[in-house]
């Protein structure tokens, strides 16, 4: 897929429900000073279920490429009315893993409705950790809808009195509950969309080298759109 400036663009399409995941290649061409400003920036507790911390990030660099975006949100997410920013942080992956809750060590969605985009950009390379996505065994479901939500509620529940508890690790690969359908590799520079419904978890090579120290952390920019 080709754009008037030639920026690399891919659409994927993971799984059965093929729901688009694009990845966007060089798409700031200010990766260095994103984390230099990453790593500048103060951090607080990420709150909600994100296992670590977070900073608010400035997110006027994504206009640097509005008509790209616009053009994505319209083509690949059918957006034609409003867009607009919910979140931007810069964010940092930190709990060891036998700090992770039971719903931290196995995929998540972000949100049920078609409204939500998530926004990954990478600002490290590929020994830092992308993200895959999962099909969820017991259901079948690799999005959760509003509809599907006490269904698959209810299926986790099925799937602890089987199996016992999740494990204390990153959930990575396939299990007894999920079966992994795509991965995404991280690159600097790399930005990723699809929507927040996506059963997901970030990937998370070495867990032992976490850090909340910036200048070493997993540090990357998260974001979530709306749009209609």
């Amino acid at each position: 897929m080709a754009t008037r400036q030639q920026t690399p663009v891919k659409v994927h399409q993971f799984g059965r429900e093929r729901e688009p995941v694009v990845v966007i290649d060089d798409f700031s061409g200010i990766a260095d000073q994103l984390l230099a400003a990453g790593r500048a920036a103060e951090y607080r507790e990420g709150g909600a279920s994100y296992p670590g911390i977070r900073a608010w990030c400035v997110p006027t660099y994504l206009d640097r490429r509005r008509d790209l975006m616009f053009q994505l949100m319209q083509r690949i997410f059918g957006f034609r009315q409003r867009l607009a920013l919910d979140v931007s942080t810069f964010s940092l992956v930190t709990l060891a893993e036998d700090e992770l809750a039971p719903l931290q060590r196995i995929p998540h969605y972000d949100h049920a409705s078609d409204e939500v985009i998530a926004v990954m950009h990478y600002l490290l390379g590929p020994e830092s950790g992308g993200t895959a996505f999962y099909r969820h065994r017991r259901t079948g479901f690799e999005t959760i809808t509003e509809e599907r939500e006490p269904a698959y509620n209810a299926a986790l529940e099925e799937d602890e009195r089987e199996y016992g508890g999740p494990p204390a690790r990153y959930h990575y690969g396939d299990s007894d509950r999920f079966e992994m359908i795509g991965e995404v590799e991280a690159r600097p520079d790399r930005l990723v969309l699809y929507r927040g419904r996506l059963l997901h978890s970030g990937v998370i090579p070495t867990p032992q080298a976490l850090s909340d120290d910036p200048e070493t952390g997993r540090l990357t920019i998260n974001m979530f759109l709306r749009g209609a």
